[in-house]
């Protein structure tokens, strides 16, 4: 939900996004590397068994956001800004854009068996090393509350 709410991509907005996002800031834990090392395991299983660089791609993409929340407490979902020092990224996302489904080219697995373990170490290294607390902002928790049951009376009323 972090990443649909602090995306940059927004269709709709209104007043209770902006106030959510406000709120964002308080909310983020280093539990949230929790969350980015499991859907990077899932999506791995998933290029490993069906080939598909997408899911490759999202495994990459998800460990180095959670590295990166982690170190700077700032969400950033772009592979091309989070993999710019990473050689390889801007030919598998080229690779993506010309074949949205496509294969893993040539060569990308063994390049995965090493980048993957090494990235999904970086991000418990990031979530060790972290600042962020353990736990949400008390404060943030009880806006958050009071945002949801007024938003709620809101729309019922």
């Amino acid at each position: 939900m972090l990443e649909q709410l602090l995306s940059p991509l927004v269709v709709v907005t209104s007043p209770v996004h902006d106030a959510l996002k406000d709120l964002a800031a308080g909310l983020i834990t280093t539990g949230h590397a929790h969350h980015y090392l499991g859907f990077a395991a899932g999506q791995e299983k998933l290029f490993r068994s069906s080939g598909g660089l997408k899911p490759a791609l999202y495994t990459l993409r998800v460990l180095l956001t959670g590295a990166h929340l982690m170190r700077t407490g700032r969400l950033e979902t772009d592979l091309a800004v989070l993999g710019d020092d990473l050689g390889y990224v801007p030919d598998l996302i080229a690779a993506k854009r010309a074949a949205e489904h496509g294969r893993l080219p040539a060569g990308v697995s063994a390049l995965l068996d090493r980048e993957v373990p090494r990235l999904r170490a970086e991000l418990e290294v990031a979530r060790d090393a972290s600042g962020l607390p353990a736990e949400a902002s008390p404060a943030a928790v009880a806006a958050l509350h009071d945002l949801l049951v007024h938003t709620r009376l809101e729309t019922v009323a």
